[in-house]
């Protein structure tokens, strides 16, 4: 019975990282899309594109889902282009959200986000309601190990970055958003490997919260809109305070 109860626990273990893959290759999938959409099949004169492969072979892609959907952005398979749209809404006690998506139909997207907000205790804003609160900043990301923080961080300054963050398990590198890819490429040829290359938006002044339940909304409706087949990224300007994580946890 042991030999079993371990099995199933692997495959327990499996299918949530199976879902989880599935989740992390959709949203490959649609910047690849939107990226060969916007400049082309090539990833030699496509930037963004060569980008997006890259990130998608950082988590394990397939190949032919890589090809499947360059084919999709340039048209080759027919059916609805997907465009890039952002949206933007407020959450329980004001928090704000940035959505980055990529759809095929707007008007359905739009409804299921509206949809999303005010079940749990959001809305949508208009257009630039929120954003003014984020700055826009290149993001690189390196794995820790074998990585010394004084080497990537002296590498990283000297190819023009803005900061270096560090911790146990990654190396996050910030850029202006327009020297994103020549910092990410000087990096690349001096033997540093992102595993993620992306613009982000994060907030001027964070909000902490220190309400449990408020706490559990928000984390909650964060989930629900990154899960959204539709969601490349999202963004917010919430942190939760020290004393909640282990209730949090519980």
């Amino acid at each position: 019975m042991a030999g079993h109860n371990k099995w199933s626990k692997v495959k327990h273990i499996k299918a949530r990282v199976d879902v989880i893959k599935g989740k992390v290759f959709s949203k490959c999938a649609h910047e690849i899309a939107l990226a060969a959409r916007a400049g082309g099949g090539d990833p030699s004169m496509n930037a963004r594109l060569r980008t997006a492969i890259d990130n998608a072979k950082a988590v394990s892609m397939p190949k032919e889902n890589i090809d499947r959907a360059i084919k999709k952005g340039t048209g080759e398979l027919g059916g609805a282009a997907i465009q890039e749209v952002t949206y933007e809404g407020y959450g329980p006690s004001g928090i704000a959200f940035i959505i980055e998506m990529a759809t095929d139909n707007i008007n359905r997207t739009a409804a299921d986000l509206r949809t999303l907000f005010t079940k749990n205790g959001g809305s949508v804003a208009t257009p630039g309601s929120v954003a003014y609160q984020f700055d826009r900043k290149g993001e690189l990301r390196f794995p820790a190990d074998s990585l010394p923080e004084e080497t990537i961080l002296s590498a990283a300054i000297e190819a023009g970055a803005d900061d270096v963050l560090s911790d146990e398990s990654e190396h996050i590198v910030y850029t202006a958003p327009n020297e994103l890819g020549t910092i990410a490429n000087s990096l690349r040829r001096s033997g540093f490997k992102p595993v993620s290359e992306k613009l982000v938006s994060i907030a001027q002044n964070p909000t902490v919260v220190g309400d449990l339940e408020t706490a559990k909304q928000v984390l909650k409706l964060y989930g629900l809109l990154d899960d959204y087949d539709d969601t490349l990224n999202v963004f917010t300007n919430f942190e939760v305070a020290d004393d909640l994580i282990e209730q949090l946890d519980a």
